[in-house]
Order: structure tokens, then sequence, then C-alpha cells
């Protein structure tokens, strides 16, 4: 499994999914179609306009339904998928989103620029990626922060000021977690010190100086910067947040969770925060470190699976490839996954908040939430293969050699192959890793 971290991304090579300027060619098409219908001067005009209009944003619907695709043939198909585990838990960490728009479905672009890369590296560059690409800066109003005496608010005092959400997120979520050691003036410095991380729509992130708050900036007892406002130094504080012995605590545990249990050995954490401090927070130790303790493989029932992950490990137990998949049909990928989806409790990449996806297994098995899970295992496949395999083969593919009896019984007892697909999809067992 770590082997294959350092090798080639094979399943991203398979199913291509593109960065954030293809979103942003579907954001310069469709805030121009819209422009362009407001100034039609005649009916047939804006008849022609608005036709254009649904053009461009069918064809963002079609790309956002492809890109959804690649994501879910990645986990269906690859050997890795302990690398594809790793992009989503990672993705949820630093969540970011758009809640709509044109720019819906910059989220995966945003993981497969930021993210993915460096799964497999320094969990620092990683922090970094993150909180300098546009789609973060977005989320968390990072881009529009200005200090409160610097050149760009001098100059024009309508800016938006101090923003704080990044510089509390990151502290609370992404590094030192909700109960570290830092208080709300650290959240204010921090805000401060960040102050100039921008991008442009066309070219991406950027810093831009004349935002930035001038002097220095002390978070957690240490100072940056100086008279003149320095990238260099946003990225030494984000050094040092990434080497703090609280962050070292909180991303072990929150591996352990998501990995082994809600309610994870200590010793198991305590083996990988000591890990991730002796290697300056390389994520393949960390990673090594969990998958080497016995904790990590105790004979105990695993997590339940959250809905975009039963909805993966479903399309890997049925061996759907890419013929199967209607990727480039927004309706039909909505009828099968979009909408299952939030039945299920996972809108696909708009979780509540900058906290993610929840991590507690009752959460996801609630009546109706089951019950969308349930409905989905007894249609869907069918839908995608409508030669399906023998049950009684499919329930030793699905779950492996512990197969529980009753499971077993049902299957074979299924009066067609539809049903007992479903019976083993919608089984108990299949719902936890």
């Amino acid at each position: 499994m770590l082997s294959q971290l350092s090798g080639r991304d094979r399943a991203a090579e398979a199913f291509p999914v593109p960065g954030f300027q293809a979103a942003v060619a579907h954001y310069v098409a469709i805030r121009a179609a819209r422009k362009a219908q407001k100034a039609a001067k005649t009916e047939a005009e804006l008849e022609k306009k608005l036709t254009a209009r649904k053009k461009v944003t069918r064809e963002m619907t079609r790309d956002g339904s492809r890109w959804f695709a690649s994501t879910m043939l990645r986990r269906a198909l690859t050997e890795d998928g302990f690398r594809e585990r790793l992009v989503a838990f990672w993705s949820d960490h630093f969540t970011a989103f758009e809640q709509g728009g044109p720019l819906r479905f910059s989220h995966v672009t945003y993981a497969e620029e930021a993210i993915r890369p460096h799964v497999a590296g320094r969990f620092a560059d990683l922090l970094r990626a993150s909180a300098t690409h546009p789609v973060m800066l977005r989320y968390l109003d990072q881009a529009r922060s200005s200090g409160p005496n610097s050149r760009a608010t001098e100059k024009n005092e309508k800016l938006g000021g101090l923003n704080e959400n990044l510089a509390r997120e990151m502290l609370e979520l992404h590094t030192l977690g909700v109960d570290g050691p830092y208080t709300q003036a650290d959240v204010r410095q921090l805000a401060e010190l960040l102050t100039g991380l921008s991008y442009r729509m066309k070219t991406g992130f950027e810093f831009r100086p004349n935002q930035a708050e001038p002097g220095a900036e002390t978070v957690l007892s240490v100072e940056y910067g100086g008279k003149k406002a320095r990238l260099e130094d946003i990225y030494a504080a984000f050094e040092d947040l990434a080497r703090h012995p609280a962050t070292a605590r909180h991303i072990a545990r929150k591996l352990a969770v998501h990995f082994v249990s809600d309610r994870p050995d200590e010793g198991l954490v305590d083996a990988m925060a000591a890990r991730y401090a002796d290697t300056d927070g390389s994520l393949p130790e960390v990673y090594a470190a969990m998958l080497e303790h016995p904790a990590a493989w105790a004979d105990q029932p695993g997590n339940i699976k959250q809905p975009v992950d039963f909805i993966g490990s479903s399309l890997r137990a049925l061996d759907v490839g890419p013929r199967a998949m209607p990727a480039g049909k927004y309706g039909p990928m909505r009828k099968m996954f979009f909408t299952p989806l939030q039945l299920m409790g996972q809108d696909w990449g708009r979780p509540a908040g900058p906290d993610g996806w929840t991590e507690q297994d009752a959460e996801w098995i609630t009546p109706q939430r089951l019950s969308a899970r349930l409905i989905w295992s007894m249609t869907v496949p069918y839908e995608l293969r409508r030669a399906l395999p023998d049950p009684r083969d499919f329930v030793e593919t699905a779950l492996g050699r512990r197969v529980p009896e009753e499971v077993r019984f049902a299957a074979r007892a299924a009066e067609t192959r539809a049903e007992g697909i479903g019976i083993v999809l919608a089984s108990p067992a299949f719902q936890r890793m």
C-alpha cells in the first residue's frame, strides 16, 4: 500500500480530471452569456441569448458529471485504493467548495491540484497548497481580506477589511485542533499575517503586498514579518504550525478515527503522533505508523462507510467500467448518483461547513439515509450492468472471506440476480469498511 503511493498515479492517468482553469472557463462563459442576455434589445434576441446561456450551463453540468464519473471510476478500478481514500480524507480535512453558480464543480479541480499531488509528501506542503489555492481563498473569503492599515485600505475604505475565516479554520481545523493552544489574539494576528493572499481567475494564486497588514505579527509567541510584507513570512508560519506538537496529535487522531475507529486506541494515536514529530510531518511515515500498529488490524467492526465510500465500493465490487457510466449525461448521473447521495446525507462536494463530513457512524445510519442506500442497492446496479454477476459468487467478491451466513443464504435465495446483488450491497456487513 505504501510503496504504491511513491509510484505513478495510474488511476489519475487513466481517468483524468482537469485543474481550476477548466472551472474558470465555465465561469467566464456563463458570465458572458448572462451579460449578453441582459443586453438583448428585442424578444427574438433575448430568446437567442437565453438559448446560448442554457447551452453553456449544460456544458458545465456535463463536465461536472464527467469529473464525478472519473472520480468514482478511480475508486472502482484502481489498484491503489489507499491513495483514493487519502485524497478523499485530505480533501475533507481541508474542505473548500462553492455553494453553487458557475464554479460549483470547482471542488473537484481543487482536490486535483491542491490535495492529490501532496498526499504522499509533507503535511506542511499540503497545508501550503490548500491555503493558497483559489477555491480555498474564495471559500473562506481570504482573497478579499485586507489589513486595516494596508495601502489598499487607505486608498479604498470600501474593501472587505480584515477577514479571520482562514486564520481561524487553519488553527482550529487544519492544524492545532479545536482544543489547541491558541487564543483569539493568535487568530487575529494570523489573519493579519495572511492578508495579501489572493488570486486572479486566469492565472491563479498571487500575493498582493498592498493588501497586507504592515508590521510584524505574533502567532503562538513567534514573531513573523516586519516592515515589508513578504510571502516568505507566511510560509514560515505554515511550517511552524505544521511542526507544532498539537498539530501532530490532531492529525494522528483524525487519521486514526477515519481509517480505524471512531474511538481509536490511544497507543495507535501516540505512535502516529510520535512518527509525525520525528519525521517533520512526513505523511507516508505517519501512514506507516498506523498500518504497522496492531490496533489498526484488531478484529472489530470497521467504521460505517460514508455514502460516497458506499457507492464507490459498490462500483468496485460490481467491476463497473467506463462504458457503463453515463459520464457526460447530467440527467442519468443525477438520477443514479447525485440525488441518491443527497438522500444518503452526503451532497457531493458540499458539506455543511468547513469542518467537513462527520466521522460519527450514527450520523450516517438513520432510517431515511439507510432507506436511500437500500433503494440504490436494489435499482442502480441493474441500470449500470444489465448482465449482473451471480449473487452466490458476488457475495464473496463484495465481502471477502468473512461472509455472514445470513447474507450468503439471502443472496442464494433471491428470486432475481438484481435482488441478490441488492441484498448483498444493502447488508449490514457491506455498510462497514
